[in-house]
């Protein structure tokens, strides 16, 4: 068995790692690269294999950054089945034309500007129809069902308590009578989230790929992020501003609307209008409402014993689908909260909403998701001004707050948990770090071989191991 590290390799973005197994190929995820402009667009579109030469993919989770670039794979020339849990395979078919329409969208608005000024026109990454084709691949499999993607090889799914749908990977191979088991984590969720399962793992394996992109901090407690976010909205309602939520479509919003629900419930919650502008983020959610086997007990039992109750509803709170609708908030007066994607604000109509809101020193930028190096979330989050959007520098006169509270990632802490469970039984040969920046990478670490891991190894993008 031999693995080969495309993607998420010293960065959190653009999951793609190639296994290959009896001389045939399967990638683990075909993540998007987020991070500058043209770097990131010349390293999605350009494949560092032949996308006929692989055989499979089995993707952890929905997240762009690991199922992104799926379409680009199937445009170049993958014919093979794309792996993943039902709720997975649904997000997906929103997600991936979603993204679609965003690069097209993003490029027909950056084209105009560019054409008057007679430069080159840009062409969209893939288009809507490379997503629909790249959709006909997906083939679904509950958690903790047996599959062979490819002759020799065994795979089974996981709940990792990240997103809906989210799975560790389990990997079992023979190549000539000699076996050996990979865990791949995926991303690993934070206990004690709500609406999803806590974390499992697969005890017992020989080599490990694990994320690690809180490997080097602690979270602040859910009950701290829910009373700065209760803290931020009563500030903007004051100052007459908006407060705007950057938040990935697919379980970020869902946590935020949910957090929302309980202090409107609670009566903590000012009256205010919340919206939800992203037609993918109303798709997700409605996504989310037909998986109750993703469901932890707490949110099973709320569905039960209240019917009428919809967790993910609340009085003022608005989803928003259309352009015109979005374009209208914009229009608007009176306090609001706006809630929209991407969550590294490295497209959708969050630019937007940041072109409009950047200059106002009433209103409030709260970031609840990782904002990877070199995107415009993170230049914002760390206090640069002016930022480029779309081409044109923007003043960010407009507060800036953090709230860690709200990731769907494990922390230091629940890292080596997990991993610690993963070496309970076997005899695990190497942990491959992943899904990390080099701070977070090298901290998680240290820790790993303070807790008396074998071998730790860090790969750079491209480095292969013969495992």
């Amino acid at each position: 068995m031999r693995i080969q590290f495309w993607g998420a390799a010293g960065t959190v973005t653009g999951s793609m790692h190639l296994l290959e197994v009896n001389g045939r190929r399967i990638l683990l995820d075909c993540g998007l690269y987020q991070g500058r402009r043209k770097e990131a667009f010349e390293r999605n579109r350009d494949l560092p294999y032949a996308a006929s030469s692989i055989d499979a993919v089995v993707l952890s989770h929905a997240h762009i950054d690991h199922s992104g670039n799926l379409p680009s794979l199937v445009r170049a020339g993958f014919r093979g089945c794309i792996y993943s849990t039902s709720a997975t395979r649904d997000l997906c078919a929103y997600m991936l034309i979603d993204s679609a329409h965003i690069q097209e969208n993003d490029v027909k608005y950056v084209n105009k500007r560019r054409r008057k000024q007679g430069k080159k026109l840009f062409e969209p990454l893939y288009t809507k129809e490379d997503a629909l084709e790249t959709l006909k691949s997906f083939h679904a499999i509950d958690y903790d069902h047996s599959f062979e993607p490819l002759p020799g090889v065994t795979v089974r799914f996981r709940d990792a308590g990240h997103i809906l749908g989210s799975a560790i990977v389990m990997v079992d191979a023979n190549e000539k009578g000699k076996k050996s088991r990979l865990v791949f984590s995926g991303d690993i969720g934070r206990k004690g989230l709500p609406i999803l399962r806590d974390p499992r793992a697969f005890e017992g394996a020989d080599y490990v790929i694990m994320e690690s992109t809180y490997g080097d901090r602690l979270h602040e407690s859910s009950g701290d992020a829910k009373e700065l976010l209760r803290r931020t909205v009563s500030e903007v309602i004051e100052a007459g501003g908006v407060l705007l939520i950057p938040a990935f479509a697919v379980g970020r919003t869902q946590e935020i609307v949910y957090r929302l629900n309980q202090l409107w419930e609670a009566r903590e919650l000012p009256p205010i209008d919340v919206f939800v502008d992203s037609p993918l983020a109303v798709n997700a959610t409605d996504v989310f409402r037909v998986h109750p086997e993703c469901y932890d007990e707490e949110y099973l039992e709320m569905m039960v014993t209240d019917s009428d109750q919809d967790p993910l509803c609340f009085d003022g709170l608005k989803y928003v689908r259309s352009a015109d609708g979005s374009r209208a908030l914009n229009s608007r007066d009176e306090p609001a909260v706006i809630i929209s994607a991407s969550g590294m604000c490295e497209g959708g109509r969050i630019l937007h909403h940041l072109k409009h809101h950047a200059t106002r020193a009433e209103s409030i930028v709260l970031f609840v998701s990782f904002q990877a190096e070199h995107t415009l979330g993170r230049k914002i989050m760390n206090g640069k001004s002016p930022v480029r959007i779309y081409g044109e520098e923007y003043e960010m006169t407009a507060q800036i707050r953090r709230a860690e509270g709200y990731s769907a990632h494990a922390d230091r802490a629940g890292l080596l948990r997990w991993a610690s469970r993963v070496q309970e039984k076997g005899d695990v040969k190497h942990i491959f770090l992943v899904h990390g920046e080099p701070e977070g990478i090298s901290a998680l670490a240290a820790g790993l071989e303070d807790d008396g891991a074998a071998d730790v190894q860090i790969p750079e993008r491209g480095q292969r191991f013969d495992l």
